[in-house]
């Protein structure tokens, strides 16, 4: 019998934290020409890019430097609390991100891109909804989310 390959997980299938850090570099480069996502952003902390690239990394199975450095995810919801962002704003941020990540060149197979995108309209659909007025981060949190593949590659 033929040994079983190991599928790598969705952080080592994109190709591992150098990916990440070149997705949200690149890609918060285009957020400050964005007329829309501009006023979000104008005034964000240098190391953003790279703090988000470790929020990535993490969730699709890379090390966890956001939960270690940041807080997990309890921080990342609380950067979101009273943004106001707008559905048109998060639709923007979802499509820019895409579009850079086959700008950069990330897997463009569909199973993993399926894993990515879902857990790119997850994640922004919960940053939309704690960015609205009135709304507060309970205490029973849950720790970072874990996104793996929606339907397995084949490795041959």
């Amino acid at each position: 019998m033929g040994e079983e390959k190991q599928i790598p997980n969705l952080y080592e299938w994109a190709g591992g934290e150098a990916t990440f850090q070149n997705l949200t570099a690149t890609f918060y480069g285009k957020v400050l020409d964005d007329p829309l996502l501009r006023p979000l952003f104008i005034g964000m902390a240098q190391e953003h890019p790279k703090r988000v690239a470790w929020c990535l990394s993490e969730v699709f199975g890379g090390p966890k430097n956001y939960t270690e450095q940041r807080g997990g995810h309890r921080h990342l919801l609380e950067e979101h609390l009273h943004r106001h962002l707008s559905e048109q704003q998060r639709a923007r941020w979802v499509s820019l991100l895409m579009e850079t990540a086959d700008e950069i060149g990330m897997p463009a197979d569909p199973e993993f891109r399926a894993a990515f995108v879902s857990y790119i309209e997850w994640g922004s659909r919960i940053a939309l909804s704690v960015s609205q007025p009135g709304v507060e981060i309970g205490e029973d949190l849950d720790p970072m989310p874990s996104w793996d593949w929606i339907v397995k590659p084949s490795v041959e």
